[in-house]
């Protein structure tokens, strides 16, 4: 991960400023450190992405759908985590 990326948080999970947890362009993975906020081992898994997102006036990241901030209908980061975790496995990564 280069020095220079600008990360952003979003309920608790981290993203490159073009919003993705991979990034080729900025060459960012934040798979390692949401995996082990969630308690996980990191392992080779698809990326999650946050759904459209807008800045309140505080700056905080909050879903469009439903303008919250900790909105866990659409940041279900551990449900998303443990999802691509489960779909990884299933396709024999490690």
């Amino acid at each position: 991960m280069s020095a220079e990326v600008q990360t952003v948080e979003i309920n608790d999970a981290i993203f490159c400023s073009h919003l993705k947890e991979v990034c080729a362009d900025c060459n960012y993975d934040g798979r390692e450190e949401n995996d082990g906020f969630y308690g996980f081992e990191c392992m080779d898994r698809d990326p999650i992405s946050p759904p459209a997102v807008t800045q309140n006036k505080d700056g905080v990241y909050q879903c469009k759908k439903h303008g919250a901030s900790t909105c866990s209908q659409c940041f279900g980061w551990k449900k998303q985590i443990t999802r691509a975790r489960t779909a990884a496995k299933k396709a024999g990564k490690k």
